[in-house]
């Protein structure tokens, strides 16, 4: 990895073997895709091992584009400690993460309470990793506990992927691992036609030497009388035997004991050797396709290096791939949240907080000058609380999120973006097995079921679809069984009707989906819905008034 003005590079660790296969691979196949060097390069390889839990398809899209990111795992396994006791033992953990401040954080998050699932973390590694996880009890789900500690830890890490290099050496640009690897190759072919260009003119330059010690042997007194009878002997000899400034100057330079026979006999030897080393490189410089095959013969050889057959302690995968488990939200944040009792409060002017334990008397509860009780329940930390405003939207936000019952908690608006035009109508705990029936102002209906309400942002889900002056006035549990449904208006006119089982006519019917605007369950010339109760026509329906009467 690296930074330069304005652009930044980060290619994660590859294993040799596979990315000179890729290579070899590419020289034999010019246009092969990213899809097919995949077969030899499944992904990146890192010293320190661990598992990469990216699916191949998103591993691809990477290599494609040059850039992504891998999502890389430390490596663990259960062991058994016996009577049905357990451990998580850790034996890799992700490149590039430090292992002391790892336990620093764990430590750190068990303090806080933030680990439920995790009774302590020990390190009992030597040579190898080896961090100990004990869990809470022989209950805890292992796969939970540590997709717990992967979200709140650096036990799973996310490497970026960013291929940005100079193509050609000069132009900046991101690439694919085929454009990459294309690029290497280029470079490689470059290196070898400059290396080989250099090593011809080094040949050429000894043979020419050569050469001039030839002559000198063949005419050795000659040579050995001009040097000792004339002032100047190079330019004689060299007009006398046709020799270059180089060749003339190197025989003037040659040792005494140079001039036996058996030194004529290397120099001949040599000659001839370079000759043919000359005649080869002039071939490879000649033909584009002996350079290729120089080049896919060198990264043979490199290959052979890294062999995991022939050294797996170089050449052996490290990192492994795997599929993350699945593991439902809720739950993973279950794990992470102590489960304890509270009682939500909600105000009339929309502030919102969490008493801790489950208040039988909220007649002592304080709130700000002006504001009121309009609704408190109990829950555990780990419940989601789903809010249902007067614009059909619901809002989810975390029981443990909630502000603690010292003061008056929060406005719900700085939990969610709820608009200003906007009040809470009801608010409760999650369950997901419940159904649920909306009705608005003007008396349109419909059932939803629970788990299609909740919100994964700020913004909250709209579910029933209203517009101004209407309104969202209701939100009821459905109980299990009910066919019937007692709709009474602001007029103070009562309506009972069969909406469900046998009996019960099209027009009357409730529909189920998870938006909509509902149907007209009452028609009013004045005022809107009052209240709604649906309920079972063989158990009847009751009731009671303002002054504590029953009414069945």
């Amino acid at each position: 990895s690296g930074i330069a003005v304005g652009m930044a590079t980060s290619i994660p660790p590859h294993n040799a073997f596979e990315l000179c296969n890729a290579a070899i691979h590419l020289i034999d196949q010019p246009e092969a895709s990213v899809a097919d060097l995949m077969a030899h390069v499944e992904g990146p390889d890192f010293p320190t091992g661990g598992i990469v839990v990216d699916d191949r398809a998103t591993i691809r899209e990477a290599y494609e584009t040059g850039r992504g990111a891998f999502r890389l795992r430390a490596r663990w396994a259960q062991e058994d400690q016996g009577r049905g006791t357990w451990h998580a033992v850790v034996t890799e953990i992700p490149y590039g993460v430090q292992k002391a401040r790892l336990i620093e954080k764990i430590a750190e998050l068990l303090i806080a309470r933030r680990l439920p699932l995790l009774e302590d973390v020990r390190d009992e590694s030597a040579e190898d990793i080896r961090l100990v996880l004990v869990p809470k009890s022989r209950a805890v789900d292992p796969g939970l506990l540590m997709e717990s500690l992967f979200k709140l830890t650096d036990l799973e890490v996310r490497f970026p992927l960013n291929m940005n290099v100079l193509s050609r050496g000069k132009v900046p640009g991101v690439l694919s691992l085929a454009q990459v690897l294309r690029e290497w190759l280029d470079h490689r072919k470059d290196v070898l036609v400059r290396r080989s260009r250099h090593r011809l003119g080094e040949i050429e330059r000894r043979l020419e030497i050569l050469g001039g010690y030839l002559v000198a042997y063949l005419n050795i007194d000659e040579v050995i009388r001009i040097i000792r009878e004339e002032d100047e002997p190079k330019p004689v000899m060299m007009a006398r035997w046709d020799l270059t400034d180089l060749q003339a100057e190197s025989i003037l330079n040659m040792r005494l004991r140079a001039l036996r026979k058996l030194e004529e006999f290397e120099i001949r030897k040599e000659f001839d050797t370079l000759t043919a080393e000359k005649k080869q490189i002039e071939a490879l410089l000649g033909s584009d396709a002996l350079q290729w095959k120089t080049i896919r013969w060198q990264v043979e050889k490199t290959r052979d290096k890294f062999s995991p057959e022939a050294n797996p302690e170089l050449g052996a995968r490290r990192t492994t791939f795997d599929a993350a488990p699945e593991h439902d939200l809720g739950d993973i944040h279950h794990a992470m949240v102590e489960k304890e009792p509270v009682t939500v409060v909600v105000s009339e002017k929309g502030w919102l907080r969490a008493m801790k334990g489950h208040l039988a008397d909220f007649s002592t509860l304080a709130f700000k000058e002006g504001d009121a009780l309009k609704l408190a329940f109990h829950a555990q930390t780990t419940d989601k609380i789903l809010v249902f405003t007067t614009g059909g939207k619901f809002y989810t936000i975390g029981a443990d999120r909630l502000p603690g019952g010292r003061g008056h908690g929060e406005p719900i608006r700085i939990m969610v973006d709820m608009d200003n035009d906007q009040a809470i109508l009801t608010a409760f705990a999650h369950d997901p097995a419940r159904r649920l029936l909306l009705v608005s102002w003007s008396g349109n209906g419909f059932v939803v079921p629970e788990a299609e309400v909740v919100a994964n942002t700020r913004k909250g889900k709209q579910v029933m679809n209203v517009k101004a002056p209407d309104e969202a006035k209701l939100c009821l549990p459905m109980p299990d069984g009910a066919d019937h449904l007692a709709v009474v208006g602001e007029n103070r006119k009562l309506a009972i009707f069969r909406f469900a089982g046998e009996g019960a006519k099209d027009t009357d019917r409730i529909p189920e989906m998870p938006r909509g605007k509902g149907v007209r369950l009452q028609k009013y010339k004045d005022g809107g819905v009052s209240d709604v109760r649906p309920f079972t026509g063989s158990e009847g329906l009751s009731w009671t008034d303002s002054a504590g009467r029953v009414f069945v």
